[in-house]
């Protein structure tokens, strides 16, 4: 079974790219390869921020709404 990245994880990878390509030390085909990686961990990153977001939102409108509740 495959562990899940984490969002920490994710960025520590993309952080790593981004270097070796800044480092500009990669062959065509290397590039091509870490482009397609980054992108996917891009998409990861985004949707945990998307869903994380949406889990914050639910959490402080169930909060607000107990507290209207209990007035």
């Amino acid at each position: 079974m495959q562990k899940k990245t984490t969002y920490e994880e994710a960025m520590s990878r993309l952080e790593e790219i981004v270097q070796s390509m800044e480092d500009g030390n990669l062959d065509l085909d290397t590039l091509t390869e870490q482009l397609r990686e980054a992108k996917g961990l891009i998409k990861l990153c985004k949707d945990k921020l998307t869903k994380t977001d949406a889990e914050i939102n639910e959490i402080l409108k169930d909060d607000s709404a107990s507290s209207s509740q209990n007035a």
